[in-house]
């Protein structure tokens, strides 16, 4: 049934309504602003995505304003860790001269020349990949010995075949040899510990120098302060693994000034266990694993910074200490530190002045963590390790480590004798 006449010219003047100019135009502005809306998200979006954050520029590109800094980093290890024997050929330490049953290729298959104080290793290059050749040099006994990760010893033994020409060094060793490995390319932006390693990428720095755009380790927190050495000096692997369809043994993806916990996960400890990462009172068992000893410390709880001992910056002592001998720790463990001498060091150590026996780290850092064969480092749990505990489980103690002719019995005696210290302490 039709509407009347005066519906229909309602229905007339809606549809007019509808049509006219000013609705056009009103929904014209609306339209127009939804696009310029969404085109603004688009540029924001964009925008992100054209613009990353600083990029690495190269150690060398640090010198002009941080001269003296740089020339002691220069001459340390950390800035020669890798060397190209061709260019350098001053660096090769191993015995190439002379016929050795060990020693199966030479030095024109050597691409990189790795370390220089306790071992040299050396890399061959294939393809885009480098590998350990099958030989090291011992720099303080002067020999070559094999060199091949047995079975049973680094966890990402497995995912590799047998051969060291089936483990190539990136996944393996190269993130902590160089700044910005990059593991699709393969390629770095230097070789070697750089200051970008400990500094973060310093393209804004360079730019416009300010203390807000570099990484200072000394500014952060101890936790990650700390963090920017314990990337390289620790044991354990990365969160995410396999990465790009290889496991890596380094952590990928970290920078200096983050923390590395959301990147590395540290050996995990094992109460009681003594095995290759570890001794049973969770001492580390081998090099590299400074980190792993040093966050179980008092030092550690006290938020004691690595570089608080070491100064990368100087080659001037021995593993790039701040100070020689005692003094180093004679310099917080004062008679105005509760955790200080009460009296000499010679009344501490009952062994006589400015002897071997008298030397903090003799007893707090023993030499037990091997390196390479009949080659140790010092631990960093910085605890005194009784002669007991070297009966319980077979951890090596100080006493009987320099006493050789001794026994633990006769240790064990010695020490529940000392008057001024705790025979639950150092003797049980």
């Amino acid at each position: 049934m039709r509407g009347t006449s005066s519906q229909s010219g309602i229905r007339r003047n809606r549809r007019i309504a509808i049509l006219s100019p000013n609705f056009h135009m009103k929904a014209m502005k609306a339209i127009l602003l939804y696009l310029a809306a969404c085109l603004a998200v688009g540029a924001i979006a964009v925008g992100q995505e054209k613009s990353p954050g600083p990029h690495f520029m190269g150690s060398e590109s640090c010198r002009g304003c941080h001269l003296k800094e740089f020339d002691g980093w220069k001459q340390t290890r950390m800035a020669n860790v890798l060397r190209d024997p061709h260019e350098h050929p001053e660096v090769v330490l191993g015995d190439f001269a002379h016929p050795d049953p060990v020693l199966s290729f030479s030095l024109d298959d050597v691409a990189l020349v790795y370390g220089s104080r306790y071992k040299q290793r050396y890399f061959a290059k294939r393809g885009d990949d480098y590998f350990p050749l099958p030989a090291q040099w011992d720099v303080g006994r002067k020999r070559w010995l094999p060199y091949h990760v047995e079975a049973g010893t680094d966890w990402w033994v497995p995912y590799y075949g047998p051969s060291n020409f089936d483990r190539p060094t990136g996944p393996t060793c190269d993130g902590c040899h160089s700044v910005n490995y990059n593991i699709e390319t393969k390629t770095v932006t230097e070789w070697n510990v750089g200051c970008e390693k400990c500094h973060g990428p310093g393209s804004d720095h360079v730019s416009h120098p300010t203390r807000q755009n570099i990484v200072n380790p000394e500014t952060l927190d101890f936790v990650r302060g700390n963090d920017v050495c314990i990337q390289c000096h620790s044991q354990g692997r990365p969160l995410k693994n396999p990465i790009a369809g290889r496991y890596f043994d380094w952590p990928v993806g970290f920078l200096s000034g983050e923390r590395l916990s959301d990147y590395w996960k540290l050996e995990e400890l094992k109460p009681g266990a003594t095995d290759f990462y570890q001794f049973a009172d969770l001492t580390a068992h081998k090099n590299r694993m400074q980190g792993n000893d040093f966050v179980q410390s008092n030092m550690y709880h006290r938020q004691i910074r690595c570089f608080d001992c070491h100064q990368v910056h100087s080659n001037e002592n021995e593993s790039n200490l701040v100070q020689q001998g005692n003094g180093l720790c004679l310099g917080c463990h004062n008679k105005n530190n509760p955790a200080g001498l009460k009296g000499t060091v010679s009344d501490h150590t009952h062994h006589a002045a400015n002897s071997p026996g008298s030397d903090c780290v003799a007893c707090h850092m023993p030499h037990i963590e091997v390196t390479i064969k009949d080659n140790f480092v010092a631990a960093h749990t910085f605890r005194f390790i009784s002669p007991v505990e070297t009966d319980q489980s077979g951890i090596p103690n100080p006493c009987t480590s320099c006493h050789k002719d001794k026994t633990t019995a006769w240790a064990i005696d010695a020490l529940r004798k000392w008057p001024n210290v705790s025979p639950w302490r150092v003797g049980n």
